[in-house]
């Protein structure tokens, strides 16, 4: 039984909708609007809502976002809804969710979105907001910003386990904002950096925590995504209607697994294994091994995620780019590059695209349907025809990949 992407809609991440006087039900309205018209759907097709949502209440004091899409749209009342929190990785259990509706045979036709507003508060109050994804209480507690360094720690662990050169990550950060310039909605189109700004400079670059530097972390963000899973089912019955305005894309496979809160807690865990993630690397064979493809080699593209430079460091070996703990081969080889072995990123990703912590993994799958069906536009991979991605949330506490096909490409 296969999920098929229908259509779907990014908002511009640029956008402070809190500076604008917006607020969650505008967000969504555009969201929902942009989705059903891209998939070519009306409201009265939805089977069912899933919204992913990390942090409503602690940026704005609204809960029960299940209830938005209704609450904008009157077509939508009545359709059954649910939001999902798993920190950054809960764009991708709302997906999940929505896929496993769809395989039940309990709807045929899921309307999936994420969103998330962070520019409501001061940036180290926001930075409190997001240490909420870590074990409260008993890691990072003398650290000024969580999540700078607990990727400090993985750093180090890689750099103790295998050797780390900083100006690998610091090269990873400078692609992902380069390739976030041809992305229309990426939050970093317009910003100017210069050369100094990806080097050990401390006034161009500065640390944030530990190891890690300004432009190795991604942003704070606005934003929200979405997308239209249909069934089989659906995707038959229409077709015979001739209701079908293009191709869609193919969700091919899965992976998902989670592991305890505590960074150190899974570093120890590892301790003797190749991978220092081994749950991480399990995801991506998962989500191959639905796919019923070997390894990364049969991909085109990946887009995976970059809260830190370290992430995507990790990300490398753990999808099998290269060996454990050579990413930098990748890096220096221009593997990752756009016309590269395996473009990573080709949307800017997090660090250049934006990060809004519940709409990033829709918004993943989004742009790896938009790669493989042709519609990427300026960072389109050239004859593209499967994609990968990889959300996580936490200290990869919940990790979520998906293999995204073209229609095409299906059964090859």
């Amino acid at each position: 039984m296969n999920t098929w992407v229908l259509g779907g809609h990014q908002t511009d991440f640029a956008r402070n909708w809190a500076r604008a006087g917006l607020e969650f039900s505008d967000l969504v309205r555009e969201v929902v609007d942009g989705t059903l018209a891209d998939a070519g759907v009306e409201p009265e097709d939805i089977g069912v809502i899933h919204v992913g949502n990390a942090f409503g209440q602690l940026f704005t004091g609204q809960g029960q976002l299940g209830g938005m899409p209704a609450t904008v749209e009157d077509r939508l009342w009545g359709v059954p809804a649910s939001r999902h929190e798993a920190a950054c990785a809960s764009g991708g259990i709302a997906v999940l969710s929505a896929m496993a509706d769809l395989e039940s045979g309990r709807y045929d036709c899921a309307l999936v979105i994420g969103v998330e507003l962070e520019k409501t508060v001061p940036g180290d109050e926001a930075a409190r907001h997001l240490g909420a994804a870590a074990w409260t209480g008993h890691e990072g507690q003398d650290a000024t910003f969580m999540w700078p360094y607990m990727f400090s720690v993985l750093a180090d662990e890689y750099a103790a386990r295998y050797g780390l050169d900083d100006a690998h990550l610091r090269a990873i950060a400078e692609l992902n904002y380069r390739n976030g310039r041809a992305n229309p909605k990426a939050q970093t189109r317009d910003w100017k950096l210069t050369e100094a700004s990806f080097t050990a400079d401390d006034h161009a670059n500065p640390v944030i925590e530990g190891r890690v530097r300004r432009q190795e972390c991604s942003q704070m963000t606005d934003g929200g995504a979405g997308v239209v899973l249909v069934s089989d089912r659906w995707l038959a019955d229409h077709a015979l209607a001739g209701r079908r305005a293009r191709q869609p894309a193919r969700i091919a496979g899965w992976g998902h697994r989670t592991a305890g809160l505590p960074l150190r807690q899974k570093t120890d865990r590892s301790a003797g294994e190749p991978y220092v993630l081994p749950h991480v690397r399990q995801t991506v064979l998962d989500a191959f091994g639905r796919a019923g493809i070997a390894g990364i080699d049969q991909v085109d593209g990946l887009e995976t995620h970059d809260c830190f430079a370290m992430s995507e460091y990790m990300a490398i070996d753990h999808c099998g780019i290269t060996a454990p703990g050579l990413s930098w081969q990748a890096v220096e080889n221009g593997d990752l590059e756009i016309g590269g072995r395996i473009p990573v990123n080709p949307s800017g990703g997090l660090i250049g695209g934006g990060h809004p912590v519940g709409a990033t993994g829709v918004r993943m799958l989004l742009d790896a349907s938009l790669q493989v069906t042709g519609r990427a536009g300026g960072y389109q991979v050239e004859g593209a025809r499967r994609f990968a991605t990889l959300n996580i949330g936490g200290s990869t506490t919940t990790t979520v990949g998906f293999v995204v096909e073209g229609e095409e490409t299906h059964g090859r």
